[in-house]
């Protein structure tokens, strides 16, 4: 499963508003509630629910907030970049700027899992993290991951 096959255009954002934890993980699942049929609030209480267990700010300016939902029938990736950098408790204490929120099935750990490891391979770049910052829209963000990926691991899924 590659990232550019779970991730919607329109839940990507190259310019988020919010200036604290509450207010970009609302912002950011917005649009995920829209695709998937949910209820944003009830997508926003799941995300900070998970927050409550550990951070998943996870250094280097990066967050992967994540959640699972009995609701959802597949698989929702969204992404959102901070260009002031948010609060978000990560474990170096460092502001978070690249954001990818996943929310998966409940019964879907193993491409939780797989997904968050694609993620996390790729955000072991630096370029790419720049790449991402550098972004002007969302068509390009999207134009990014797809050949950052192509790169990486070519046809495979």
């Amino acid at each position: 499963m590659k990232i550019i096959d779970s991730i919607h255009k329109d839940a990507i954002s190259s310019s988020l508003e919010a200036g604290d934890k509450i207010g970009v993980l609302e912002e950011l699942v917005k649009p995920m509630a829209d695709i998937s049929g949910s209820d944003w609030k009830e997508l926003a209480r799941d995300l900070l629910a998970r927050e409550s267990l550990g951070s998943t700010g996870i250094g280097g300016g990066i967050g992967i907030p994540h959640c699972k939902r009995k609701d959802i029938d597949s698989m929702i990736l969204g992404l959102g970049i901070s260009k002031q950098g948010i609060d978000f408790d990560s474990i170096d204490s460092r502001p978070v700027h690249i954001f990818f929120v996943l929310i998966t099935p409940e019964d879907g750990a193993g491409l939780h899992l797989k997904l968050l490891s694609r993620i996390s391979r790729l955000l072991k770049d630096h370029f790419f993290k720049e790449r991402l910052l550098a972004a002007k829209d969302r068509h390009e963000i999207y134009s990014i991951i797809q050949k950052e990926e192509e790169n990486l691991w070519g046809g495979d899924d």
